[in-house]
């Protein structure tokens, strides 16, 4: 079979480093490029501001990716909230317009997409992909909106089933600093509760399943051998929309516990905060959004994640006999 080609927006991010790697380590298969805006290398990694169409396009035409895995986005809840236009045009008008230009090329596309699509109400969890979606915030509200273009994009081009939205939960995995993602942020904020007299609430509410990037990527691959291997005839009546979770079920402070004891650290400058989200803040957080994988499994893909903190142990070399 001849080489096929992917193209990861976001190459150089938490999740899209991930990616690339995922697909390099199938490299008899696989051909990798990248787009990235700050960090390009012009290389593996080319620059493209996904908000110039006329950039994009001329990047789609020389590449000529079979896949796009659209890992670019702004992720971050309360930088969505900060600046609403700058979060509107990446994750939504700039997705739209990459699905329009890839619907055209015949090229599949899997756009990320969040558990924050859901309002997380107490008893309602697990999620069905095909649960109707009520976001609780902007973040939540762009990636859904996000979604819709895409697949809407793809059925006005006539070809659904190979526009397709991957939702996954708050990630984790190897970062270049701990503020790339909210999980390695936690590790972060149990060094600085050593602090003599530090006091650190931590959220002890919201349940959250974090799911490592190697694993996300490893299914992004997986998907896209699954629908390019599939007919295009046959392909439209595959799920368009796909859930992805680690089932490791905790609250952001049982992760600070978890954390501790990998690190032999003492907890007593955090503090168990059980309050919930604060009726005044802007950014209201859903309780327990947890996603069920039933879509995935049911096309044969492997949904196993690996252990919170066997990765951890390795990642900051604290091994114990």
């Amino acid at each position: 079979m001849p080489s096929r080609t992917v193209l990861v927006t976001g190459a150089t991010g938490l999740l899209g480093r991930e990616v690339c790697k995922a697909f390099r380590l199938d490299s008899g298969n696989w051909t990798v490029k990248g787009t990235a805006y700050s960090r390009a290398d012009g290389v593996d990694i080319v620059k493209a501001d996904l908000g110039d169409e006329s950039r994009v396009k001329s990047v789609l035409d020389e590449v000529k990716p079979d896949v796009i895995v659209h890992c670019a986005a702004q992720r971050f809840p309360n930088k969505v909230d900060k600046d609403p236009d700058a979060a509107r045009a990446l994750n939504i008008e700039a997705s739209a317009s990459l699905a329009r230009l890839a619907a055209a090329r015949d090229i599949l596309l899997i756009y990320i997409s969040t558990d924050y699509v859901f309002p997380g109400t107490p008893g309602d969890a697990p999620y069905e992909a095909d649960a109707e979606p009520r976001p609780t915030n902007l973040y939540g509200q762009t990636k859904l909106d996000g979604e819709r273009a895409v697949l809407r994009e793809y059925e006005a081009a006539g070809r659904q089933g190979s526009g397709i939205a991957l939702r996954v939960p708050v990630l984790y995995g190897h970062a270049e600093t701990p503020a790339e993602s909210a999980i390695n942020v936690l590790m972060d904020s149990l060094w600085k509760a050593q602090t003599e007299g530090a006091k650190i609430k931590m959220d002890h509410w919201a349940i959250r399943y974090p799911t490592n990037t190697e694993d996300v990527a490893r299914v992004c691959h997986d998907i896209a051998e699954k629908y390019l291997s599939t007919n295009p005839d046959v392909r439209k009546s595959l799920p368009q929309i796909l859930q992805f979770t680690s089932e490791d079920k905790v609250t952001k402070y049982e992760i600070v516990e978890r954390f501790a004891d990998i690190m032999g650290l003492p907890l007593t400058g955090i503090e168990a905060d059980t309050e919930g989200n604060d009726p005044n803040a802007a950014v209201q957080r859903p309780y327990d959004s947890h996603l069920s994988t039933k879509a995935l499994r049911d096309l044969g893909i492997n949904v196993s994640t690996m252990d919170f903190t066997d990765w951890w142990r390795r990642e900051v070399k604290a091994f114990r006999h």
